[in-house]
């Protein structure tokens, strides 16, 4: 039967010489070193049927690559994730096939990390268990069926064909911008052999005020009494240098008992996890029979309750990030196997690094386990978002005792990332039954991370506040533009869903929790430049139908860092962060990324440059939004100057007011400068002040610019558009 805990996926240890065979094939298994627990994985090239959902076909006969998805496979099968897809096959199967040498251990379990639609697994012709769940991890108790002595094993996982192969109640990832659910295995398996006393989970809760880390160990239930010790050793993960050492005597575990043992280990002089330097240590915990390995940080993370930012190892830390749609990817008809390569993933967090993002939101969907490793180790905060988008039209079968279960498990997997910092339990939907499952499981986080419940009720005062202000809004069908324009934001409230301000959820933020603005803008383009089906509206009315893609990348560059720009500069919101880093871009989608090589991940140029600047941990921001302008007045022009980093900053800002002409967008010298000042930031400061300008005497079509340099010496700029009419 399925066990109902998570064991990690980072220990390997040698228990067993094994040898693996893949379909057709055979390959001796590496073990890396000695210890109690074998981790032994099963990734690699699986066979692959269609079928029914109740019946093991007799022929396999496609390959297909775990993890991955059912379309990869090859020969491949037709109507894969569709509305049509039932029309070929209920269900798919895979299969492969293994060896043990040696005895059995005491303990054999089987991991799949995730697999969707549903899934029962075989292990030589038994039945072990059943998991519905697509987005949580799936362990079984296979030790009654597994073979050793190097005789064959034959694992066989079958997945519904489509998402509506789940039964009412189960949650099923559905996206209202989703055209195809295509089903897989789509993380890691892996077999986890030990002995006894089993290590069920460890929570690692750091403290850093302290200079310690409490680690909670819960142990599994035993037929039979048993003591033991547990022994815990932490190193630093690079070096592999031990900074401590503890061990807990003789612990009696009653039959049938689950228990909880708490050590508390002194790290002297510890090493903080920041975004800027993600230092990583690694935690060995053994019992007399079972050893459990995982990577940690020292990093806390919560909201201040005055000022409602982020708070980052006890200092303000405000969050500038992305998006990543992982789901929607998987249906980008150039996608292939990008979302399972290791140095692809790597590259692509590093990528968003050089936009200036700290953060990003994992939106509607969790990607395979990999990508928590690679954000530990790159540097980037995760809002883990779970698959739950419906808007207003809440399925009346799925309760909260049912997202309870899979927020549970989704913790355990994750609770020991410092990458992983908010749980975020659905995007966009009016329900009283997230509430209800956030106030069930919330208190397993010893930790204490904040929750961000969408469009229901915040649980907490410190709780996310979700806010999606799209005032360039256009409904989905119509070819009604918005009638919004940047010139609407002056004035404005620089914190949305209060009176006065911009809308971006459907309730006011009645108990003034923490923001996050993680949706904004309207107005995508899809990585050829030609408007999504929801901007076009716009594109047509603001550039006109026949507008150069030139024209629009330019366009939608300086808009959303304007935008960006609008949010941030009064420091009345913990977050902001682009839609999106990365999503799909189809002919018929309504947003994407903004990729134009997306297996080299290329950003287009125009982006990179305004809404990378707009992203500037320095930036003097131009809070000036009029449109037009009379020749030969003068305009008070308010600059806003941030440093959200850790250090002093000083420098100049200088404005400039460039014709048109002379403005290219990128790094040229700004000429004519009409004012100057000199500016000194105190880590994580905002200064601002006016600055009169004097507006030429001639009309046309000028930028104004408010320049600085950061510590790279690249200019860092903030761009208005003016029109300057006659008097």
């Amino acid at each position: 039967m399925e066990r109902p805990y998570m064991l990690s996926s980072l220990c390997r240890v040698l228990l067993l010489a094994v040898l693996l065979l893949l379909p057709h094939s055979a390959g001796a298994a590496g073990a890396e070193e000695r210890n109690h627990r074998q981790t032994i994985s099963l990734d690699g090239v699986w066979e692959l049927a269609e079928g029914r959902m109740d019946t093991i076909p007799n022929d396999f006969p496609s390959r297909v690559p775990v993890p991955g998805l059912v379309d990869l496979a090859e020969p491949q099968f037709q109507e894969v994730g569709t509305e049509e897809s039932f029309r070929y096959r209920e269900a798919f199967w895979y299969r492969r096939s293994f060896r043990l040498d040696g005895e059995v251990p005491s303990l054999v379990r089987l991991k799949i990390n995730k697999a969707c639609y549903g899934m029962r697994v075989y292990l030589n012709g038994h039945v072990v268990g059943e998991h519905l769940p697509s987005f949580t991890p799936a362990v079984f108790d296979v030790t009654p069926y597994i073979k050793g002595r190097a005789e064959e094993n034959v694992l066989v996982v079958r997945v519904g064909a489509h998402r509506r192969a789940l039964p009412p109640g189960i949650p099923d990832g559905w996206d209202f911008e989703k055209v195809r659910y295509i089903p897989g295995i789509y993380d890691s398996v892996q077999l986890i052999l030990s002995e006894k006393p089993e290590i069920l989970h460890v929570q690692a809760v750091p403290d850093l005020r302290h200079e310690r880390v409490r680690l909670y160990v819960t142990l599994g239930q035993q037929k039979q009494p048993v003591e033991t010790v547990i022994q815990c050793t932490i190193r630093e993960a690079r070096s592999g240098r031990v900074v401590a050492e503890q061990e807990v005597p003789a612990i009696h575990i009653a039959p049938d008992e689950e228990r909880e043992v708490e050590l508390t280990v002194p790290i002297p002089e510890c090493h903080p996890w920041t975004p800027e330097d993600p230092f990583l240590y690694e935690a060995v915990i053994s019992t007399s029979g079972d050893t459990q390995r995982f990577r940690f940080g020292m990093r806390e993370f919560r909201f201040d309750p005055q000022t409602k930012m982020a708070m980052l190892n006890g200092h303000i830390y405000p969050l500038r990030g992305t998006n990543v749609c992982i789901y929607r990817f998987f249906e980008d008809p150039v996608r292939g196997n990008l979302p399972w390569k290791e140095d692809w993933i790597r590259r692509l967090h590093q990528t968003f690094r050089t936009m200036h993002w700290n953060s990003a939101r994992y939106c509607i969907g969790f990607p395979p386990e990999k990508w928590y490793d690679i954000a530990d180790e790159v540097g980037l905060l995760i809002q883990d978002e779970f698959p739950i988008w419906y808007l207003g039209q809440w399925p009346k079968e799925l309760g909260h005792e049912e997202l309870a279960r899979e927020y549970a498990a989704w913790m355990r997997e994750r609770w020991n990332h410092p990458s992983v910092v908010i749980w975020d339990v659905q995007n966009e939907t009016r329900t009283e039954e997230t509430g209800k499952a956030i106030r069930e499981v919330r208190h397993l986080d010893r930790s204490g991370r904040p929750w961000d419940n969408g469009w229901a009720a915040p649980q907490d005062p410190l709780d996310v506040f979700e806010s999606h202000p799209y005032p360039f809004f256009s409904p989905k069908g119509k070819n009604e533009p918005s009638k919004f324009r940047l010139s609407q934001l002056a004035g404005k409230p620089k914190r949305p869903d209060v009176e006065g301000g911009l809308r971006g959820s459907v309730q006011l933020n009645a108990g003034n929790n923490p923001v996050i603005i993680n949706e904004y803008g309207w107005l995508w383009l899809n990585r050829d430049g030609s408007p999504t089906t929801l901007s076009r509206p716009n594109y047509d009315a603001f550039l006109g139908p026949n507008a150069s893609t030139e024209e629009r990348r330019r366009f939608y560059a300086y808009t959303i860092a304007a935008m960006t720009e609008f949010w941030r500069a009064g420091r009345e919101v913990a977050g902001v962060m682009h839609f999106c880093g990365l999503g799909y871009s189809r002919p018929d989608g309504e947003t994407s990324d903004n990729f134009v090589d997306l297996h080299n991940l290329v950003l287009e140029p125009h982006f990179v440059r305004r809404v990378g600047d707009g992203f500037s941990p320095v930036i003097a921001i131009l809070d000036f939004w009029n449109e037009e302008v009379t020749a030969g007045v003068t305009v008070e022009v308010p600059v806003v100057v941030l440093n959200d980093r850790w250090q002093n900053w000083s420098g100049t800002v200088r404005l400039a007011l460039v014709p048109e002409s002379g403005f290219q967008g990128g790094a040229e010298k700004l000429a004519p400068v009409v004012a100057e000042r000199s500016c000194r930031l105190e880590p994580v400061d905002r200064q601002s002040f006016t600055v009169s300008i004097q507006v030429p005497s001639r009309a046309g079509i000028f930028y104004l610019v408010a320049e600085l340099t950061d510590d790279d010496g690249r200019p860092v700029r903030s761009v208005r558009r003016v029109e300057i009419t006659k008097p």
